[in-house]
């Protein structure tokens, strides 16, 4: 039987983006079946494979997107959102394969079905910049996504905090606006791709803020403690309102957790 950690390893170095995605669902339906042992002795790389393009930029050397209704500025939307799931894919498995062993199998399987969610939005927005006349690759991207899981790679409390509780939190807050943009552009098929990834980020969050909350619990530690020590830690930028208070309590962040933060 193929190793779980050996599985998780092998499609987080897949360089190519479709291939990455495929690799993707397939350890997690594998797991699902049970087609894979319950071993973790293939350590995760510093580093998950990367294709050649998009070429990788530092925020401040990133390009103007330009205005939302126009065609270039449409393409720089979807291109960077496709970024952004891309990158997820790997955060997802990361979290699985470096920390599984000693978080139990709920947590892998929880964090494995986050990565075939990744997979297929990923996919989805592939599939709608070719109905745009373009591709992934096919501009810059901000280089700084996989900064957060090099940050965390220690510590499974930071990691949890920062990806699910910060980094896709922070989806929740700005998905709203980005889907009455695309609504009122008349993209009924972006718009359904945007209600869909709403819907999953949610589970992925309550993913995250449970397994924090389990963390916490073993340590004997306060969540809210944890928590903002862990944020000003690790986490480089600012917590920022507006926040979607609703979608938030959904996912199971308290309000009275992350308000105190807001910048």
């Amino acid at each position: 039987m193929t190793s779980l950690s050996a599985a998780i390893r092998a499609a987080l170095l897949e360089a190519d983006p479709r291939a990455k995605a495929m690799a993707a669902r397939r350890v997690a339906r594998d797991w699902r079946l049970g087609r894979l042992d319950w071993d973790f002795a293939v350590a995760m790389p510093d580093e998950p494979g990367r294709p050649n393009e998009p070429e990788l930029l530092p925020p401040n050397r990133m390009p103007k997107r330009g205005k939302g209704g126009s065609e270039r500025g449409r393409i720089a939307l979807w291109h960077a959102l496709a970024h952004i799931e891309f990158v997820a894919i790997d955060l997802a498995l990361d979290m699985a394969g470096r920390f599984g062993a000693g978080m139990g199998r709920d947590f892998v399987s929880d964090f494995l079905s986050v990565a075939a969610d990744e997979a297929m939005h990923f996919a989805l927005i592939e599939r709608h910049l070719h109905a745009l006349g373009s591709c992934y690759g096919a501009l810059p991207a901000h280089s700084g996504l996989w900064d957060a899981a090099s940050e965390t790679a220690h510590d499974v409390a930071a990691r949890l905090a920062i990806v699910p509780m910060v980094l896709e939190a922070r989806g929740l807050d700005v998905t709203p606006a980005t889907l009455e943009r695309v609504r009122a552009a008349g993209d009924r098929i972006g718009a359904r791709i945007l209600e869909r990834i709403l819907d999953d980020e949610i589970r992925h969050v309550r993913f995250g803020a449970k397994h924090f909350a389990a963390v916490c619990n073993g340590r004997g530690e306060s969540q809210e403690v944890l928590w903002k020590t862990l944020v000003a830690r690790h986490f480089r930028g600012a917590i920022k309102p507006p926040f979607n208070d609703s979608a938030r309590h959904s996912a199971g962040l308290p309000r009275e957790l992350y308000a105190a933060l807001a910048s």
